[in-house]
């Protein structure tokens, strides 16, 4: 049961991502803590962690209890001006860079957004990925399977367009996918144009009782979110799928990264 609340800020003179990535790893461990998350990005000059220092200072007052603030920030000077703030701070550089310079006897270059961009290597493929995924999500097209890393198959909400997108994101993998519907289930075969790329395919699956709740929130009250309906179509998809020798995974209790992890362990991808 929840017995406390605390706001989470994260800070950073980029976008704030790479602060909130680790930082929602680091708070997962922690059960029984409801965390609000708050994010003030590009604090890239003294004007702006003035802004930043008060805004830290408010939520403090208005919680009644000093926020949590996880920062990644390159600039000393605004660095400085943010620990004046009632807070507890984690800063992630001083955290691992320090330990890295004498590792490495080298200085750190105090670059703001290296961790993005074109400083990335991989920057272009992964947006690459991410365009491929938004163009085969849901079955909207089938053009250039051929060129897919990884085809997710599985009943509507399962799961599906979240963890292509992850995929695609984290580990630049060109990921379609395809929904199992009823009209499938009744001929009795996966759609032809899946055929061809049967050694791609994997599938997710749900439990029937998880997967009512999530459909009931779209479309309550119909056949499509009904119990029965549910069990219908999870029971079919997965009989289909044994048929075809497809492996699936449950998506019920599993995070899109515990469930992105297992499938490139699947595939052998050590990216």
């Amino acid at each position: 049961m929840t017995t406390e609340k605390r706001t989470v800020i994260y800070v950073s003179d980029g976008t704030g991502i790479t602060a909130e990535t680790l930082g929602n790893g680091l708070l997962s461990q922690f059960e029984g803590i409801a965390f609000r998350p708050m994010r003030i990005p590009f604090v890239d000059n003294e004007e702006k962690a003035r802004d930043c220092l008060a805004r830290i200072n408010e939520v403090g007052q208005r919680d009644g209890i000093r926020p949590i603030v996880i920062m990644t920030q390159t600039n000393s000077e605004c660095s400085a001006i943010l620990h004046q703030a009632d807070a507890y701070f984690i800063d992630l550089f001083d955290a691992f860079i320090a330990p890295l310079e004498t590792e490495l006897g080298s200085k750190y270059s105090r670059a703001v957004g290296r961790s993005h961009g074109h400083a990335n290597p991989e920057y272009n493929s992964r947006i690459a990925a991410m365009n491929f995924a938004l163009a085969h999500d849901d079955g909207v097209s089938d053009a250039d399977l051929k060129n897919a890393d990884i085809i997710l198959v599985g009943v509507s909400r399962s799961g599906k367009t979240p963890t292509s997108l992850y995929l695609s994101l984290q580990f630049s993998l060109k990921a379609a996918n395809y929904p199992l519907i009823p009209e499938d289930f009744e001929r009795g075969h996966l759609p032809s144009r899946l055929q061809p790329y049967l050694h791609k395919l994997y599938g997710l699956t749900i439990a029937p009782e998880q997967l009512h709740r999530i459909r009931t929130e779209r479309r309550a009250n119909s056949k499509y979110s009904s119990l029965e309906n549910c069990r219908y179509e999870v029971a079919a998809a997965e009989k289909m799928m044994k048929r075809e020798g497809i492996k699936w995974f449950d998506t019920t209790a599993k995070s899109i990264e515990e469930l992105s992890v297992q499938l490139m362990q699947e595939l052998n991808h050590e990216r």
